[in-house]
């Protein structure tokens, strides 16, 4: 199941639901603020968060009020993370459409992302859901060190795979952790649930972004974007730590000396990416990919099978076979 309408379909009337919830959250009275929120929903992405939160709440019980505002919660805090790393990264551009920063200048897009911080917080008091508060609490910080993490070390560009996978657990994988979380704990699912379904989010989540880190190395023509913008950004990803970790020491020198300082040459750039995907890095990830996918798939099994719990799965199957 790979088709996100299929998936989709057992939450179908909650996905509307939620969205609607959403919108009046993000409305304001301040004309300017509104205009930007109206411009923050209209680029939506795919929902996969909102996914995770309320198939995850199905999986354990009965979706209710609890459950979209785990939702809206979550993407709040998202949408907050993600305004300010365009600031942070100097980004123009964020899912094909102006960042923030790039329409209404810096200054503002760190003011936003502070009012829907602060929008999550307040969502969370004044419904008094703390335990909820409690786990996206713990993803934001746990965020912001993988982020922290990624800075201290790229600098190296000679990783160990334990750090790189360091920095996924937090910075990506401590999200979707926090969707499933949030969604058992929205339905009341009793503390070995939760907890189950956060590591089963945290699995699924290192899953993901090991697939993010395959896309740069394919076939740009395959995929619809440039291959080797990793490299050109310096972050070091699965698949050149494979081939770093098996190569000579003048080989490595030569490698790192190209990502630091040749990182804008079309030419060597291509020579790394070829040299990745000759030394069986490529093959070394997905395998990494696929045993995550499936301890992930081996928490499920406790639960009983329905509908939600398919979709449920095929979300999963879905982060690590999109091809983009």
């Amino acid at each position: 199941m790979h088709d996100l309408r299929q998936i989709q379909k057992p939450i179908n009337d909650h996905i509307r639901i939620f969205e609607g919830k959403f919108r009046v959250l993000m409305k304001s009275k301040v004309p300017l603020l509104d205009t930007i929120t109206r411009y923050i929903i209209k680029r939506k992405g795919k929902q996969m968060r909102p996914m995770f939160v309320l198939l995850s709440a199905g999986v354990c019980g009965e979706i209710n009020e609890s459950t979209y505002r785990a939702a809206s919660l979550i993407e709040l805090l998202h949408t907050a993370t993600l305004v300010h790393d365009d600031v942070v990264d100097d980004s123009n551009i964020r899912r094909g459409y102006f960042s923030i920063n790039a329409l209404w200048k810096n200054k503002i897009a760190v003011l936003v992302g502070d009012y829907l911080l602060s929008s999550s917080l307040l969502l969370a008091l004044d419904n008094d859901e703390f335990q909820l508060l409690k786990i996206v609490s713990n993803a934001t910080r746990e965020m912001s060190e993988g982020e922290l993490l990624q800075f201290e070390k790229a600098r190296k560009l000679d990783i160990e795979e334990s750090v790189y996978f360091e920095i996924i657990r937090k910075k990506t994988a401590s999200l979707i952790s926090s969707c499933c979380g949030a969604g058992a704990a929205s339905v009341s699912a009793g503390e070995g649930n939760i907890n189950k379904m956060k590591q089963f989010g945290e699995l699924v989540g290192i899953a993901f972004q090991i697939k993010d880190d395959l896309f740069d190395y394919q076939d740009s023509k395959l995929i619809g974007k440039p291959n080797g913008i990793d490299i050109k950004e310096q972050k070091m990803t699965l698949p050149l730590i494979y081939m770093l970790n098996h190569a000579s020491n003048a080989e490595k020198r030569r490698i790192i000396n190209i990502i630091k300082n040749h990182n804008n040459n079309p030419a060597k750039v291509a020579s790394v990416i070829k040299q990745v995907n000759q030394s069986g890095g490529m093959e070394y990830a997905r395998e990494k990919m696929e045993e995550y996918q499936n301890k992930a798939f081996a928490l499920l099994n406790g639960f009983p099978e329905s509908p939600m719990l398919n979709s449920l799965k095929g979300l999963v199957n879905y982060t690590t076979a999109r091809d983009k």
